[in-house]
């Protein structure tokens, strides 16, 4: 049985956890461009680890400027079947309060300038999305959460702004007329292009203030986020930490759809795919373009 290989993209301390060995950089080169930063390795337990800072190392990268499409291609060049992100969010409900942690199970996208697909330069494919976190996944993180002594909530819809502004107190008070939970800037396109590398993708979302429609408290500021995050970064280590034999108990082939997403994805006559772009999607398309 080959070795279970999950990834974590979230903050750039998040691979100092008690336990991993082995940790060394590695660069990744991609047909889409460079990724956040080098790729951090190393082995937890029986479990090989992948970490990538998504603003990269100092946070230097807007949530616009970042390359997506290279972040989650070179996870599956390391050969990652599972990507734990972790992403600080805006509250948008009483109930979740900063500090708590949640499993989101839906997004919404309120992006604008993101390239949100590998497709595209001569192949056509459409991946199913209606869930777009892996089930199995998000079980295991939940209980993982619940084992760190988090405040943990399971399932709910992460909006997803373009950035880098904060909202407006109208675009709040609309956004939770909506129905949604949380709000972030970065886990779309991240979630689609998991899903079109055929990567179980999960988030754990730590939720650093009330958004600004809660008149009762302070405006969200960038102080308010950080010293929240300095508390929950310890916690997202030890959820990581109990997730990975959970994963790795999963047994052998994945059995959920994720693995499986581009079986019938792809629409283009192989014969009209220019060579170029088969070339770059080899790594993702390779096995049904025979």
């Amino acid at each position: 049985m080959a070795a279970k290989v999950i990834g974590v993209i979230g903050g750039s301390g998040l691979y100092e956890i008690e336990g991993l060995k082995g940790v060394k950089p590695v660069r990744v080169k991609t047909p889409f461009g460079p990724p956040s930063d080098e790729y951090m390795t190393g082995v937890l337990g029986d479990t090989r680890m992948v970490f990538l800072p998504r603003h990269g190392r100092g946070h230097r990268l807007l949530p616009s400027e970042i390359n997506y499409r290279a972040n989650i291609y070179g996870m599956k060049k390391l050969g990652v079947e599972w990507i734990i992100s972790v992403s600080a969010v805006g509250s948008m409900r009483e109930e979740i309060r900063p500090g708590d942690i949640v499993v989101v199970d839906q997004f919404f996208d309120r992006t604008k300038d993101r390239a949100s697909s590998f497709f595209g330069d001569g192949i056509v494919g459409h991946v199913e999305f209606a869930d777009p976190v892996c089930r199995d996944l998000s079980a295991a993180l939940f209980r993982a959460a619940k084992d760190a002594g988090a405040r943990v909530h399971m399932g709910g819809t992460y909006i997803c702004i373009e950035g880098p502004q904060f909202s407006t107190r109208a675009e709040s008070n609309i956004y939770r007329k909506w129905g949604v939970d949380v709000i972030g800037m970065t886990n779309i396109p991240e979630a689609k292009l998991a899903r079109e590398a055929e990567i179980c993708y999960a988030t754990v979302a730590l939720s650093t203030d009330y958004d600004c429609w809660h008149t009762s408290e302070e405006s969200v500021t960038v102080e308010m986020i950080l010293n929240t995050l300095k508390a929950n970064v310890e916690t997202a280590k030890r959820i990581i930490k109990n997730a990975a034999p959970l994963i790795g108990a999963m047994g052998g082939e994945r059995k959920c759809k994720c693995a499986s997403a581009l079986k019938y994805a792809v629409l283009t006559d192989k014969r009209k795919i220019p060579a170029k772009t088969k070339k770059n999607l080899s790594l993702l398309t390779g096995k049904y373009l025979k």
